[in-house]
């Protein structure tokens, strides 16, 4: 079951990232990976700032798509 969850929340996040970063997202498989990218990488990122979520679904989610916004802007950066 956890995997279940983890599964949604990387594609739920991945999604949100590729609409907050003015996309239509990645397709499914596409946005699972941007979000467990992105979870990995909000995870750290909020470690540096000192910040911790929660281990709720909602605190989840936030980092996550703070990862993979952050993720998608690295990408478009270097691409440019």
């Amino acid at each position: 079951m956890t995997w279940i969850w983890f599964l949604l929340i990387g594609a739920l996040a991945g999604w949100l990232a590729g609409r907050i970063m003015r996309g239509r997202g990645f397709g499914i498989l596409g946005n699972i990976i941007v979000g467990i990218i992105g979870g990995f990488l909000g995870g750290w990122l909020f470690g540096l700032i000192g910040l911790e979520a929660k281990a709720s679904f909602m605190g989840s989610l936030v980092t996550a798509t703070v990862g993979a916004v952050f993720a998608i802007w690295v990408v478009r950066l270097i691409s440019r």
